[in-house]
């Protein structure tokens, strides 16, 4: 209604032959009073919308069967975190050890850790070769690496043991990628000890030479580390649309360097992961943290990677992303595709942190959605503010200290993709370019918002490869 209201006074206040200035200097004359209403009541509008909507869509999404546990009592919770997390300080010892003499003391054996490379894979025909040659043709090539081919109709199984893996074909598994690592990570659990860690990797995605030997390292030299993952950059091509996810991209990893490697996703494209980890999050679901008793992966998720983070981060788990461990993964050939594979990865986010609500570990997360929110509603209060001026004035005059100021945002959209190249930096530079890509991706987040809270049913949105000349 409000909306409504503020276009009613925006088309029919009469013109008038003013002089707007970008930005508009202190001494222009005070606008009408049914231009400030319109103004008022589209930003009021847009805010009372998008609060309304997050309010619907959290009741929705704690409304749906995620097999969400019963809230916990306070203690409960504290403990909840130690599950994964190191021995402190002030942890409590239950028992003393003895004091042996040492002469007695046992000699310290560190056994070598043993990898096991999981490749979920359907209908991957085109990309699953490249993938494993990449394992293969790493610096610390892993002991085994286990394709698993789910409800495959191409030649995936055959490629994959042309290229020396072993293959696992999935059983009636209709629950996507959850589904489909769940059933092996099921059958692997009884023959794992300590020394065992499992990597996750997208039959897509290809990793740098150094990162089984970097990240394997990591865990070694940390006996307390849980996971590490991995940083995804784009591969090359497809075009405009192809370079500003590479852009996109690489500010994520310029995030997470400037954060010292902290995770904020275990990236599904490469993750490493200590299988006694796997096991605890099987075993703490629908306890502990939402799902099925006995599953890794909950597969009510849409982005299986964001939820299993904060399922070891809900128990305490240290992770890390270092800046070596990279790994390039498909991209989206074109907008309609983008809008399938983002609308999947913003609503599964939006689930996720109703399903997991308001905790320590979960609170970055609330404030990236909420941040994402109301940027959408500046952003665009902005080009609203912008275009309301456009149409009122009959002529513009540049205020040049603020046209110089606002070159600062020209330089960091430049700056934060330098290392990517000259067509990224090409792309940043004009500002529209990377601004229209941003409204694309806030479209993508309402109708996301939109759709959880009108009960709209979600799909996994596959994007399947297609051959290239």
């Amino acid at each position: 209604m409000l909306l409504g209201i503020a276009v009613w006074l925006a088309l029919t206040e009469p013109g008038t032959h003013g002089a707007g200035r970008l930005p508009v200097a202190a001494e222009d004359s005070f606008p009408s009073i049914a231009l400030i209403l319109a103004v008022g009541a589209g930003a009021a509008g847009a805010f009372l919308g998008l609060a309304a909507l997050h309010a619907a869509a959290a009741m929705r999404v704690l409304a749906r069967d995620r097999r969400i546990p019963p809230a916990l009592p306070p203690e409960a919770r504290r403990l909840r975190s130690t599950v994964l997390a190191p021995l402190g300080h002030s942890t409590a010892r239950l028992v003393d050890p003895p004091t042996l003499p040492p002469s007695e003391l046992p000699e310290t054996v560190v056994l070598p850790l043993t990898l096991t490379v999981l490749v979920p894979a359907h209908d991957e025909s085109l990309t699953i070769a490249a993938t494993l040659r990449s394992l293969w043709e790493q610096t610390r090539p892993p002991e085994k690496v286990v394709v698993i081919a789910d409800n495959c109709t191409d030649d995936t199984a055959r490629i994959a043991r042309e290229h020396g893996a072993e293959v696992f074909e999935t059983s009636g598994n209709h629950e996507k990628k959850a589904g489909a690592l769940n059933q092996v990570l099921s059958e692997m659990f009884p023959d794992t000890d300590e020394r065992d860690v499992v990597m996750i990797m997208d039959a897509d995605s290809v990793i740098v030479p150094e990162f089984l030997e970097v990240g394997m390292a990591r865990l070694t030299e940390a006996p307390a580390l849980i996971a590490v993952g991995g940083l995804f950059g784009g591969e090359p091509g497809a075009g405009v649309i192809g370079q500003l996810q590479r852009n996109e991209y690489a500010r994520y990893q310029r995030t997470i360097a400037r954060r010292r490697g902290r995770v904020f996703v275990l990236t599904g494209t490469a993750s490493l992961f200590r299988a006694y980890a796997l096991k605890a999050v099987a075993d703490a679901r629908g306890q502990l943290i939402p799902g099925d008793r006995g599953h890794v992966y909950d597969t009510l998720a849409l982005t299986e990677d964001n939820e299993m983070t904060m399922a070891l981060k809900s128990l305490g788990a240290k992770m890390v992303s270092p800046m070596q461990c990279q790994v390039v993964t498909e991209l989206m050939p074109d907008w309609r595709a983008l809008w399938r594979q983002r609308s999947r990865w913003q609503r599964g986010a939006l689930e996720n942190i109703g399903a997991y609500g308001v905790t320590r570990a979960t609170a970055r997360y609330w404030g990236q959605q909420l941040g994402i929110g109301y940027g959408t509603i500046a952003l665009n209060a902005y080009l609203l503010l912008m275009t309301v001026t456009f149409l009122s004035a009959d002529a513009f005059e540049i205020i040049w200290f603020w046209a110089i100021l606002g070159m600062i945002f020209v330089v960091e959209r430049v700056v934060t993709v330098w290392p990517a190249g000259w067509r990224a930096r090409l792309i940043a530079l004009p500002l529209v370019i990377e601004i229209a890509y941003d409204l694309f991706l806030q479209a993508v987040y309402v109708k996301s918002v939109v759709d959880i809270a009108t009960g709209r049913s979600a799909g996994w949105n596959y994007v399947p490869r297609e051959a290239t000349a």
